[in-house]
């Protein structure tokens, strides 16, 4: 399956991914599972164009990388919203950077919907960590 992305949505990702990865290491707010660091480690390098993504365990990786991205980006916005106030100009643009995550999250969750129901359709049960590795979604 394909998970399109604009510019302005790969650009956020991006500068979200790296900003949480910073936060990280500098032991800010409260720390990221190894898991989602490492899953958010391996998305960065797929932020070119569009995602393919063909299986159920690899949406869930995307997802809780971008659920931790899309935490790091609310936290920023709110920062800046209370800091400076709601007009101004590094407000306005964490907001952007926000808004362009929440749109990728809300369609890789719609994704991992739809493969979660198909994996359940094809073999009558809810998806399990082995039909989630097994089962391929071809674009």
């Amino acid at each position: 399956m394909i998970l399109h992305c604009t510019f302005e949505e790969l650009s956020a990702l991006d500068a979200g991914a790296r900003s949480a990865l910073a936060a990280v290491e500098q032991g800010a707010g409260v720390v990221a599972p190894p898991r989602v660091v490492a899953d958010i480690e391996q998305l960065i390098p797929r932020l070119e164009g569009d995602l393919e993504i063909q299986m159920l365990a690899d949406q869930q990786s995307v997802e809780r990388a971008i659920s931790k991205i899309l935490s790091q980006l609310r936290d920023k916005m709110d920062a800046a919203v209370i800091q400076q106030h709601a007009a101004a100009e590094e407000a306005i643009v964490a907001y952007f950077e926000y808004a362009n995550v929440l749109t990728v999250y809300d369609r890789v969750r719609h994704m991992g919907a739809e493969m979660s129901a198909m994996i359940e359709l094809m073999t009558g049960a809810a998806p399990t960590e082995e039909s989630a590795h097994s089962i391929t979604f071809e674009s």
